[in-house]
């Protein structure tokens, strides 16, 4: 298994992938720490592209199963406050109404 530096590795991958189409096994190094492992994917039938998944996944077997709520992208004010230290009856500090009204501007932005 050989060791390659990242600034080495990246103006040789086509090479580097031929190696691992071969079988050899290469690890990417950035600043002398393992950052990749580049391996060969193992195919049982060959000829055929290689596949990380045994098999094409479904869609829909959850269907009716769960609800999204309407309002699940809303954060309660309550959680806000708990996030801030703040008691739900208690005053916000400045900063953190400056924040709250500069969030409500961006968010009420994107919008339009």
């Amino acid at each position: 298994m050989d060791r390659i530096p990242l600034s080495e590795a990246d103006g040789h991958m086509a090479e580097l992938i031929g190696r691992v189409e071969n079988g050899e096994e290469i690890v990417i190094v950035r600043d002398g720490k393992p950052a990749a492992r580049l391996v060969p994917i193992i195919d049982a039938k060959i000829g055929e592209a290689a596949t990380t998944s045994p098999r094409p996944r479904r869609l829909g077997l959850a269907k009716g199963q769960f609800r999204v709520a309407d309002d699940f992208d809303e954060t309660p004010e309550w959680l806000i406050d708990a996030f801030h230290g703040v008691d739900a009856d208690g005053p916000f500090p400045d900063h953190v109404l400056r924040d709250i009204e500069a969030a409500k501007a961006r968010k009420a932005k994107t919008r339009t």
